[in-house]
């Protein structure tokens, strides 16, 4: 169990890596197209590519006689994931139209203390180490994404709901990706978003081809890496990890952002936001290392 706890620790770093990183496509992507079609675009690709690999892995792994068809448990689960997931994305990509990335990096980055908070209510059992873990991770995103010029912008109210709806994304993801294949959850909420995305630019948007080649290589990055190997790792890697544990590790995502933006962008980073990144290592690292109270039948 330890070391499946472990593997999933690493692959949640690993998105963490990834949804940074890929903060700067979605921007990018934004120049050329809106943020629906950008969004319904990214998932429609990451899709078709998870496809073909599931079905070789299924094909691999198991015969056909003993293969599970997908079945209504696994669809609700997907789906509601997908509504999730297309409800907070698209919060988010809209809200980065009326605010700045320093707004929206530290506002979306709060689910890191919504997720626990919410999973009281379900019942979730939330141990003081990852309470002040979450704490630390986010006092570490505040120096690291907020500065003196920080101001409550309209498309900040946006990021606020969408940080709750990534907190409820989190923890459904947690309490299906133990129930059912990690990867066919991930090809279902795919779908969903892409969807739901899709209907929403057709709708209020204007689509044009030669725009859609404009955004092209940031929407390949942003569905080949960011969604189809990023978010497909985030419900693998969830199957074996807490919710409110996986947000704090989640949350790093504003620390390689700001590594993406410094890197990629040439925007600069100080004193105080170096000092943030050590803080919220510093919280992941005591969430995951902080003594967990054995069962009673160990201890006695």
């Amino acid at each position: 169990m330890r070391s499946h706890a472990l593997r999933a620790d690493l692959l949640m770093l690993v998105t963490a890596m990834i949804w940074g990183s890929s903060f700067v496509a979605q921007r990018l992507g934004m120049d050329s197209i809106g943020p629906f079609l950008y969004t319904g675009l990214r998932f429609a690709l990451a899709a078709v590519i998870l496809l073909p690999v599931l079905h070789l892995l299924e094909r691999r792994t198991s015969s056909s006689a003993t293969r599970v068809p997908l079945n209504r448990q696994l669809l609700r689960g997907g789906l509601l994931m997908g509504l999730a997931l297309a409800l907070g994305i698209n919060l988010q990509q809209v809200g980065l139209l009326f605010t700045s990335v320093t707004n929206s990096g530290f506002i979306t980055g709060l689910y890191v203390i919504i997720v626990p908070l919410l999973g009281l209510f379900i019942g979730h059992k939330t141990g003081l180490g990852i309470w002040l873990g979450a704490c630390m991770a986010v006092v570490g995103m505040f120096l690291l994404s907020v500065g003196e010029g920080f101001q409550v912008a309209s498309g900040d109210w946006l990021q606020l709901a969408g940080a709750f709806v990534w907190g409820v994304h989190v923890l459904l993801v947690g309490f299906f990706a133990g129930r059912h294949d990690p990867l066919r959850l991930a090809l279902v909420q795919f779908i969903t978003c892409a969807v739901i995305s899709l209907l929403l630019a057709v709708i209020f948007e204007e689509i044009q081809l030669q725009a859609i080649i404009a955004a092209g290589p940031a929407l390949l990055y942003g569905g080949v890496v960011g969604v189809a190997v990023g978010f497909t790792l985030q419900v693998v890697a969830q199957k074996d990890a807490i919710a409110s544990h996986a947000a704090i590790i989640l949350s790093l995502e504003a620390v390689f952002a700001a590594i993406a933006g410094a890197w990629l962008l040439g925007e600069s980073l100080e004193l105080r936001g170096y000092f943030g990144c050590a803080l919220m290592l510093a919280g992941m690292l005591l969430a995951q290392l902080w003594p967990k109270k054995l069962p009673q039948s160990q201890t006695a």
